[in-house]
């Protein structure tokens, strides 16, 4: 195996790892977004904030390899975020200044037990990277100790 060729193998074996990291802090923002809006009952636009969904694409490292391992392999990328369409829960309340003529105000359809669920996974998810990251840096110090 050629020297370069090990060392792109590094590069992108990091760089994977690293969409990974990226995309994880993406959705943890996101998380936290629809935490710190989970009582949010008017946003700019006079309607109840609406939770999001984090939206991720792969993206292949080498497209145009010959090898049809390395063609298969993507990194991952964060790309937005789209609106959870799910109907926001509603409460009788009618002293909130956002009630209906009914008494009633739509609260967000954000659940918090399940954004925590969320940010637990993105968080531990996160770990695992970290400790990829740790892994491949390991092997390439071994790799130049043999090679050196």
């Amino acid at each position: 195996m050629s020297r370069s060729f090990a060392v792109s193998g590094v590069f992108s074996a990091l760089e994977i790892a690293a969409s990974g990291l990226t995309a994880q802090r993406g959705r943890m923002n996101v998380v936290a977004s629809n935490l710190a809006n989970a009582r949010t009952t008017k946003g700019a636009d006079g309607q109840p904030y609406k939770r999001l969904d984090p939206v991720f694409v792969a993206r292949p490292v080498d497209p145009t390899s010959f090898d049809p391992v390395l063609r298969s392999v993507s990194s991952v990328q964060l790309v937005g975020t789209r609106a959870d369409t799910n109907p926001g829960e509603m409460v009788y309340d009618p002293g909130h200044p956002d009630a209906n003529t009914d008494g009633y105000v739509e609260y967000p359809n954000v659940n918090v037990v399940t954004e925590m669920v969320n940010l637990m996974t993105a968080s531990r998810a996160y770990e695992a990277g970290v400790t990829s990251i740790e892994s491949i840096k390991s092997m390439a110090r071994s790799a130049l100790k043999i090679g050196g």
